[in-house]
């Protein structure tokens, strides 16, 4: 879900994302060694809003005013073709990503007191995160490993709502797009 490590989860954060299980079985070995939240309960996935919401606040009115944000947006195809990186983070991009920019804006737009990875940054480039907080050579073995894995084209239909429950995360709700 984010770039922290899992230590820093909290009990009753939540999140949205946009599960790719299509990209698995290229991404699940490393994921589980490299990135916390995947040892945390968090399939591959790009990021919708993070952090959204304590779970205290979110009930039905919530749940339904969600789902009427994401009722505007269409299921939408999308290839992940190469790598890219932040800072200590090796990453799967995304193409086309405004369909994953406009689910933020939309989201962000509905619960402004909630800035997508808490306001820490100017432009938030959707992305399947595989590693983090790693070396340059560890990530560039990574990025060699997966080239043969790729493209990955995968459907989006649904945006998920995660709760952290103190140990993992967990799946709430599913909120299909159109």
């Amino acid at each position: 879900m984010t770039d922290n490590d899992s230590h820093r989860f909290q009990a009753m954060q939540s999140g949205l994302i946009v599960k790719v299980p299509e990209a698995e079985p290229a991404v699940r070995m490393w994921r589980e060694r490299l990135d916390p939240s995947a040892g945390a309960g968090v399939p591959a996935h790009v990021t919708v809003l993070f952090p959204f919401l304590d779970a205290s606040r979110i009930d039905e009115g919530v749940c339904a005013a969600i789902g009427e944000v994401l009722d505007r947006h269409q299921s939408f195809e999308v290839r992940f073709e190469h790598c890219g990186r932040f800072p200590g983070v090796l990453y799967l991009a995304p193409e086309p990503d405004t369909p994953f920019r406009r689910l933020t804006e939309s989201i962000v737009e509905r619960w402004p007191e909630n800035p997508p990875f808490g306001g820490q940054f100017d432009d938030v480039v959707p992305h399947l995160t595989v590693a983090q907080g790693q070396d340059e050579a560890v990530l560039e073995k990574v990025e060699s490993d997966l080239l043969g894995s790729l493209p990955i084209v995968a459907r989006v239909s649904s945006v998920d709502l995660l709760v952290h429950d103190g140990t993992r995360w967990r799946q709430c709700v599913a909120f299909p797009l159109r």
